[in-house]
Formats: structure tokens, C-alpha cells, sequence
């Protein structure tokens, strides 16, 4: 975004192999290259949206950014949220909401139309991550809103926002010291009052705005898509609807074929690096583009093709959409929860249901979008 020079790593394979080596770094400022902060393309993008500088750092200290060892420390402080028995005991949960939604989704309606991202994709991703957070419910809309201030990346709006959502993490956390209860913002809290060499203030407040943002515009993303995907490939969804049991394999297929993210964001070599027979220098920056890898024909037969048998069942995943190697989507087994839950209740429920727009609106989107599929309103 900054004009900066970057390599593009396309294929499968070579995209994998980065995001598992630890020489290719996150942090170009924190790590062995020794990059001046104002250096970090990070810090440029900030200065581009005009993010106030006093609070930058509730950005810079994200997991996301952070490598080894303090992106596996924070990792350790939340992980126990996201574990597969925790998130299967969620799954009744997931179900009240999704049927929630979908009971209130003819309301909506008009002229036999529902517009499922505000009314369905979103809520159900946004609500379920604050719940399990441990932010109240009169608080959510606001949520969503500064989640869409945030991703459209307009400085007027970022100026607002930002400032707003730290005051208001701050507000919560003193006021839930009174009153710890079991969810995850009351384990951070416990966490730092124990032992504030662990998580410092401004961690616990990064890690409460990385997971509600990433926790829900992703998963919010998945559903539309997939649900765009599938009323534009007649075969693919009786095929869901003749065997619901497919739907665990249909979401890795989705997340495949039209996944929500497409990119992961740059990493920078720590020494020199031999990738694909070419020579990646240390300290240059490397982009991984995730949508090319899962359409890589190296890796799959007619990639093109939406095939929800593709993957078989019990295997290892067969796809990067939820990246790979340590930066591993963190909550990857929630979503994926979530889209078989949300995908398999709205089919059930409305089985005639199909896209007002049909194939061409998605064929549309797809030929406006650059370097790949965007998020999409066809659905």
C-alpha cells in the first residue's frame, strides 16, 4: 500500500513453506533485521490513515504481528478459549443463535428478498464471538459498527473509531475486575493481575480488539460467500441437501474456493533465502498470496471446479485458507463451527432458497475483483 517493493509467492507448496520457516519474520522492527520503527511499513500505513500516535501501539503489539517468543507467549494466554472442546460445547449455542436469526429473516424480507450479510452473516459471527469474549450484549451493535469503520480503511472514520474502542476495552475491563465471570476477557484480567510480566495493559487490551474483529468480519465473509457459491452451483447444493453430513468437507471447500482472505499480510527474510529456485535477499519483503495457492493446478485438479467431495473426510486440510504453520488461524475450528452450522440450518430451513442475481452477479463480482475474489454481496 506504501509502494514498497514485495515478492509475490504464488503456488501451494512455496506458500506453505514460508509460513512454516522461521527466517521469514513478521516484524521487520522486533526481529534480527533491526528495522527502524518508522522503517516498518506498518508504521506507514498508520501514518498514511493518520492514526493518532499515542495509540499505535494497541495496533503494533498484535499476535498478529508479533513473532516468536512473544507471539507464543500471547498464543498460550488465549488458546485454551479455542480449544476443540471448548468450541464443540459452544456448538449448541451457535445453534440457538443461527435458529434466531433465521426465525427473524422474513422479516427483513422485501419483495421475497432477504440481503443475508447484515442480517445473517454478520450477526451470528459477532454475537458469538462476544459471548464467548465476554463482551455484553447492548454492546455488540456498536461493535459491528466499528468493525466496518475499521476495514474500509477511511482515515476520517479510523480517527473516531480507533480511540472510541480503546476507551471503551478499558472501560470494560475495570468495570468486569468487579465481577470476574468465566469468559475470556476475565481470564486475561486474571492473567495479568497474577503475573503482569505475562500480559501487560496494553496486551490485554490488543488481544480483546484482535479477537472480536477477527473472530467475526472473516467468519462473516465465509458464510456470505459460501452461501453465494453454493445457489449458483445447483449440483453442489442438492448434493449438501441429499447428504448434510457432506458439510464439514463442503466448508474446507469453500474456504478453498472462494475463502475470505487472499493474502496474508508481509513477511520479511531474516537471511538470505533460496524459494523456488530464486533467491530471496534478508530483509526483503514477501507477500503470500493465499487465493492463487488454493487455486494452484500444481496442487489440484481443476481448481476452477467447486467440488464439495473434495476433501476427504478425517484428512489433514488441504487448503491455506486458514493459513498455516505458527500464525495458524487461531480460531479456525469456531468458524468452521459456525459456517457448517450457519450453512446447514438456512438450507434446512429454506430449501427452495436461491440468489436473486443468480450466476451472473457472482460472475460480475468476480471480474471486478483484483488478483482474486473479494468479499461478496451476491449471496
Amino acid at each position: 500500500m506504501d509502494d514498497s517493493p514485495a515478492w509475490f509467492v504464488t503456488r501451494f507448496e512455496e506458500v506453505r513453506q514460508v509460513l512454516r520457516d522461521p527466517r521469514f519474520a513478521n516484524n521487520p522492527v522486533a526481529s534480527s533485521l533491526g528495522a527502524r520503527p518508522e522503517d516498518s511499513p506498518t508504521v506507514r500505513l498508520l501514518d498514511m490513515l493518520g492514526f493518532p500516535e499515542h495509540l499505535r501501539v494497541y495496533l503494533l503489539g498484535s499476535i498478529l504481528n508479533n513473532d516468536a517468543p512473544d507471539h507464543t507467549r500471547l498464543r498460550r494466554l488465549v488458546s485454551r478459549a479455542f480449544t476443540a472442546r471448548k468450541i464443540t460445547n459452544l456448538r449448541p449455542r451457535v445453534a440457538e443463535i443461527t435458529d434466531s436469526l433465521l426465525d427473524r429473516l422474513p422479516e427483513h424480507a422485501e419483495d421475497g428478498v432477504v440481503d443475508l450479510i447484515p442480517h445473517f452473516a454478520y450477526p451470528l459471527p459477532i454475537t458469538v464471538i462476544c459471548e464467548l469474549v465476554g463482551i455484553p450484549e447492548a454492546d455488540r451493535p456498536q461493535w459491528r459498527q466499528w468493525g466496518a469503520d475499521l476495514v474500509s480503511l477511511q482515515p476520517d472514520r479510523l480517527g473516531v473509531t480507533f480511540p472510541a474502542m480503546i476507551d471503551h476495552i478499558h472501560e470494560l475491563i475495570r468495570e468486569r475486575r468487579g465481577a470476574l465471570t468465566d469468559d475470556l476477557l476475565s481470564e486475561l484480567i486474571r492473567t495479568h493481575d497474577d503475573d503482569g510480566g505475562r500480559l501487560s495493559d496494553v496486551e490485554m487490551v490488543t488481544m480483546v480488539l484482535t479477537l472480536v474483529l477477527a473472530g467475526h468480519e472473516t467468519t462473516a465473509h465465509l458464510i456470505g460467500n459460501g452461501t453465494a457459491a453454493l445457489l449458483t452451483h445447483p449440483g453442489q447444493l442438492r448434493l449438501l441437501q441429499d447428504d448434510p453430513a457432506l458439510l464439514p468437507r463442503a466448508v474446507h471447500e469453500l474456504m478453498r474456493w472462494c475463502g475470505p482472505v487472499h493474502m496474508t499480510q508481509l513477511r520479511y527474510a531474516t537471511e538470505d533465502v533460496e524459494l523456488a529456485g530464486t533467491l530471496i535477499r534478508k530483509g526483503d519483503a514477501v507477500q503470500l498470496i493465499l487465493v492463487s495457492a488454493n487455486h494452484d493446478p500444481r496442487h489440484y485438479t481443476d481448481p476452477e471446479r467447486l467440488d464439495l467431495t473434495r476433501h476427504p473426510a478425517g484428512h489433514a486440510e488441504n487448503h491455506v485458507g486458514f493459513g498455516h504453520g505458527p500464525h495458524y488461524c487461531l480460531g479456525a475450528t469456531l468458524a468452521k463451527q459456525e459456517a457448517e452450522v450457519a450453512l446447514g440450518k438456512l438450507l434446512a430451513r429454506f430449501p427452495a432458497s436461491r440468489s436473486p442475481s443468480h450466476r451472473s452477479a457472482w460472475n460480475a463480482c468476480r471480474s471486478r475483483a483484483v488478483g482474486g475474489w473479494r468479499p461478496c454481496r451476491c449471496g
